[in-house]
């Protein structure tokens, strides 16, 4: 996400963690959050250079409205689940983002465009942000 947002100067980036899905984000403040990235994943002094919000959560009944909003408006990227056992909130829905690192690209409006699964790395839409701060030049 760093090499994303050095190249696109006019397209902020916004890193959400969540703790929903194996434990994964312990932290509980920013402070935390942002010495676990330093230090331990992926850790070597890695620092975002995007805005990270506080930890929230994604899915369930304390889900955050951003997320009721996105996935209201972007199908999900994938149809299966991780093992239950590894998510750690209940009642499941459809829409529910499977697992951390999806990514919602958004445009200018605040309309979501396209819901990517965890699978994909930063690099794999790189064009996608292209054509779409092309066209949105264009209006």
């Amino acid at each position: 996400m760093n090499a994303l947002q050095t190249k696109f100067r006019d397209f902020r980036i916004l890193g959400v963690p969540c703790n929903q899905f194996g434990l994964q984000e312990p932290g509980e403040n920013g402070t935390e959050i942002l010495n676990s990235i330093k230090f331990v994943r992926p850790g070597g002094g890695f620092e975002p250079n995007f805005e990270l919000t506080e930890r929230i959560d994604v899915n369930g009944p304390s889900e955050h409205p951003l997320y009721t909003f996105l996935k209201a408006n972007c199908p999900p990227a994938v149809r299966s689940f991780a093992k239950k056992h590894r998510l750690d909130y209940d009642d499941l829905k459809a829409n529910d983002i499977r697992w951390n690192f999806e990514k919602f690209l958004i445009d200018r409006r605040g309309v979501p465009v396209i819901h990517y699964s965890e699978m994909y790395h930063p690099d794999d839409i790189e064009a996608d942000i292209q054509d779409m701060m092309m066209a949105s030049a264009e209006e």
